[in-house]
């Protein structure tokens, strides 16, 4: 009997379509477009109406679900998840929000992202970052404890509530339009500060800013509260003194204000003096400032001039010898202001003399030119004037006239 070899012509045709299917579903499984989400943890006071599948939200757009609940001690772990293309500040809150009393809650987070880190997959919000709305048994629950608090088991047991509102009734009436007159000037005295809150922040600011300046320089303001503290100190020490000073400083002042008064016409006439005096000062003051510079050496020239032994002042008039003596005293007379006829009376006056002193010019006597300190030796002729020993006498008398040595040490130091 003939063995049958197993044909392969049906079962090629099953393989290829299986592998077929399973490199479609792969392809589709890696092409196939997917929404990533960022799961996030948040931990709540309370989750009341909150459950899976509670809707997630942004700006009140649904991004997302809520994926567990799960109480733990005091606070609800909510776990949702919400689209990664939506992007949230990484440090956002979170807050269940409840549109009306009977409808579902959902998460809210805020604030919207306008920049900065995005919060990560799997990131916390802690109950520090997150808010839960009131509940109305909540509310329902404080009214009663505070009507029981006011009634007839608590404040009001011994009247003492229903006397206070029957007081207050008794005071406000009629006093309706004053209480309206106060609002209404409370709410005026508000928009005047919201109007001015730049310039109150401002304040403010500044303040802040002086205070941190005190802070930096803390050592200093603390050294110069020392300082104050020591003068403190010392003025207390001596406030016996300080109170004579200023008992005689009072006396002293009260006298001035006689003498003032007493004096007032003397006073008035001698300031109005003393300023006509200043005033000329002070149009001469170039001239007084040369007259500063210039009096030193014009006193030292004088003490140098004077001769204790004679009592004289010695000087060298050092005059031009070919001025004519008239031309000399004319000049000073027309710079004195007086009148060219005096020139003629004075030269008149002087023609004696000058036809003296032109007669022994022509002699040959020497005439000395520090006229005014010439003083004459004694009558005995000794001295530098005095013949040489063995010398012809002259024949003519020579003039015993004086005149000062013209060193400048014969000037200080020679026989006088």
């Amino acid at each position: 009997m003939a063995r049958r070899t197993p044909s392969l012509g049906g079962f090629v045709p099953k393989a290829v379509a299986a592998l077929t299917v399973v490199a479609l579903a792969a392809g589709a499984y890696a092409f196939w477009p997917r929404h990533e989400t960022v799961r996030v943890t948040g931990e709540f006071s309370r989750a009341v109406g909150l459950f899976p599948g509670s809707d997630v939200r942004i700006l009140g757009v649904q991004v997302g679900q809520v994926k567990d609940v799960t109480p733990k001690g005091d606070k609800v772990e909510v776990v949702f998840e919400y689209d990664a293309k939506y992007k949230v500040p990484a440090q956002a809150q979170a807050a269940v929000v409840a549109p009306s009393l009977v409808s579902d809650r959902y998460v809210q987070l805020f604030p919207a992202y306008t920049g900065g880190p995005v919060m990560k997959d799997h990131a916390q919000i802690g109950l520090d970052r997150t808010a839960v709305p009131v509940e109305l048994d909540r509310i329902s629950t404080s009214l009663d404890d505070l009507l029981v608090a006011l009634g007839p088991t608590g404040a009001n047991k011994d009247g003492a509530l229903q006397a206070a509102l029957d007081t207050g009734a008794r005071n406000l009436d009629g006093q309706g339009q004053k209480i309206h007159d106060t609002n209404h000037d409370l709410s005026l005295a508000l928009q005047t500060l919201s109007g001015g809150r730049n310039d109150l922040f401002g304040t403010v600011k500044n303040l802040q800013t002086f205070t941190s300046m005190l802070a930096t320089n803390d050592s200093q303001v603390r050294r110069l509260n020392a300082d104050l503290a020591s003068v403190s100190t010392q003025l207390d020490a001596e406030r016996d003194d300080l109170a004579a000073a200023l008992k005689n400083l009072a006396v002293a002042l009260s006298e001035v204000s006689s003498f003032v008064h007493d004096n007032r016409a003397s006073l008035t006439t001698n300031i109005g003096q003393l300023a006509s005096v200043t005033g000329t000062v002070a149009k001469q003051r170039d001239a007084l400032a040369e007259t500063l510079t210039d009096a030193p050496v014009a006193i030292s020239n004088l003490q140098n001039a004077y001769n204790p032994k004679s009592g004289t002042l010695d000087t060298r008039a050092n005059l031009n010898e070919n001025l004519k003596l008239q031309t000399l005293l004319c000049n000073l007379i027309t710079a004195s202001g007086q009148p060219p006829s005096v020139c003629t009376t004075v030269a008149g006056v002087l023609k004696p003399v000058t036809d003296l002193l032109d007669k022994l010019k022509g002699l040959g006597v020497v005439l000395p030119t520090n006229l005014l300190s010439a003083i004459p030796r004694s009558q005995g002729g000794t001295g530098p004037e005095a013949t040489t020993a063995g010398a012809p006498a002259p024949t003519t008398p020579a003039v015993q006239l004086r005149g000062a040595d013209p060193t400048l040490g014969g000037l200080l130091e020679g026989d006088r």
